[in-house]
């Protein structure tokens, strides 16, 4: 396979969620794996064992800074694959959670992140089954990574949400203020002054989103959680998967005014800024007011909002709707707006 000069080396920019990730897992590890790769690119597979239908994830974390206000490393961890699974349609229920730490690092923090995923664990109500540590020596590692795996279950009821069942005409919903993480962690790291007013959304949504299905039903028709790469990324990856034109309202984007304050003073797009709490929701038009009733009444929703919906155009494009009338074209994210987050 010939590869391109992007692609002769691994690049910090491979990890950011955009278009070189995506190269990455598509021509890199996916076409190397041959017919022993089954995924389809989503966050979650979906098989049958026997007669059960399971949902199954894995996911890494290298979070810097560990500890941040309203989360740490161990928090995001568990966040990150219960949100995952529950995206699916299916039922959290099982983790795996795997430690590498560096040689020094400090036990009372270790403690303190083994509490945290305690708690989010028992916020989420899943369970750690199975588990491997390792230490490595001083300066290998930046200080802890924690890798999870998660299985979910479907109920014979239960709605199985991909890509596939998107429809030209169906709502796009966001269910919180876009890329206060990514700024809350670049403030923290940077000391830009703005983590007090600017706080992590880090959450996990399972519950939320299991009482979205129970209101939509097979009304609901995708959901996806805007970590890496943020809502740009993932509706461009939308796009391209059911070669359909997307409209996005700009006017109508929940971002919090010192978020948006912060990505003007960066000269970054909060579009593209990972989110640890926050989703896209995909449903049909008839049941966007109940959809959006029922985030609201969760404390993990309650800025949920409308913001677009699919076209009939059968192009592979993302479109934002200014203020003013005119319109812009929501590009494929290629680089890395920021540093390494998470």
């Amino acid at each position: 396979m010939l590869l391109s000069k992007d692609m002769e080396t691994i690049i910090l920019d491979h990890g950011t969620g955009g278009l070189l990730s995506q190269d990455l897992v598509t021509n890199v590890i996916a076409s190397n794996l041959g017919d022993r790769y089954l995924g389809i690119m989503e966050d979650s597979a979906v098989f049958k064992v026997q007669s059960q239908t399971l949902a199954m994830t894995t996911d890494s974390f290298v979070v810097d800074p560990i500890f941040f206000k309203n989360g740490d490393i161990g928090k995001i961890a568990i966040c990150g694959t219960v949100n995952d699974l529950a995206v699916s349609g299916a039922t959290p229920c099982y983790l795996t959670l795997g430690i590498i730490l560096e040689e020094g690092f400090p036990m009372k923090d270790f403690i303190r992140i083994l509490r945290s995923i305690k708690e989010t664990a028992i916020e989420a109500n899943i369970y750690i089954v199975a588990g491997d540590t390792k230490v490595v020596k001083k300066n290998e590692l930046d200080k802890i990574y924690l890798n999870t795996s998660g299985i979910g279950v479907f109920s014979n009821t239960s709605p199985k949400l991909t890509l596939a069942k998107i429809e030209a005409g169906d709502d796009i919903i966001i269910t919180g203020m876009l890329g206060n993480h990514s700024i809350h962690i670049l403030s923290m790291r940077e000391g830009l002054g703005y983590e007090n007013n600017v706080l992590s959304d880090c959450a996990p949504l399972n519950h939320m989103i299991a009482e979205v299905i129970k209101v939509g039903g097979m009304d609901i028709k995708y959901m996806r959680d805007l970590t890496r790469g943020g809502l740009g990324s993932a509706l461009n990856e939308i796009s391209d998967a059911i070669h359909k034109e997307l409209i996005v309202n700009q006017c109508d984007l929940p971002i919090m005014r010192e978020t948006q304050m912060a990505a003007d003073m960066l000269g970054i797009n909060p579009l593209y800024l990972a989110n640890e709490g926050c989703l896209s929701i995909i449903c049909k038009p008839n049941i966007t007011s109940k959809v959006l009733n029922t985030l609201h009444k969760n404390k993990y929703g309650i800025n949920a909002v409308k913001v677009g919906f699919v076209t009939e155009n059968n192009k592979q494009q993302v479109t934002g709707l200014r203020v003013d009338g005119t319109s812009e074209i929501i590009e494929h994210l290629y680089g890395q707006e920021l540093p390494r987050l998470c």
